[in-house]
C-alpha cells in the first residue's frame, strides 16, 4: 500500500488547507482501515488530526473539530483533509496513514504545509 500527499506548499492566514491523500494498492473502503491525518510543526511532536473509517465515519481531534472535516473520494480512492482559518501555527509536515487497529502500518512521505502572508 502507498500513500501520497498532495503538495499546497504556501497558505495564507485565514484560507482554507486542503489536502488529498492517495492510496494506490489498496482500498480505503477495506474492513477494518481507519485514513487517518497526523501532523508534525517545527520542534513538536506528533498530532493526531482526525480520521475517515472504512466505513466513512469520521473522527476528529477535540482541539481541531471546528476547523476541520474529512471526506472521501472512493471512486478515486482519496481521503481529503480540509483545515479552516489556518494560523502561522499550522505550519507543519503534513502526513496521511492508515491505521489498522494496532498502529499505523503505512505512511505518506509527508508534506511540508506552511502558514505565511
Amino acid at each position: 500500500v502507498q500513500l501520497q500527499e498532495s503538495t499546497p506548499g504556501l497558505v495564507k492566514p485565514s484560507q482554507t488547507l486542503s489536502l488529498t491523500c492517495t492510496v494506490s494498492g489498496g482500498s480505503i473502503t477495506t474492513n477494518y482501515y481507519y485514513w487517518t491525518w497526523i501532523r508534525r510543526p517545527p520542534g513538536k511532536g506528533l498530532e493526531w488530526m482526525g480520521a475517515i473509517a472504512y466505513s466513512g465515519t469520521t473522527y476528529y481531534s477535540p482541539s481541531l473539530k471546528n476547523r476541520t472535516s474529512i471526506s472521501r473520494d472512493t471512486s478515486k480512492n482519496q481521503f481529503t483533509l480540509q483545515l479552516s482559518s489556518v494560523t502561522p501555527e499550522d505550519t507543519a509536515v503534513y502526513y496521511c496513514a492508515r491505521e489498522d487497529g494496532d498502529g499505523y502500518d503505512f505512511w505518506g512521505q509527508g508534506t511540508q504545509v506552511t502558514v505565511s502572508s
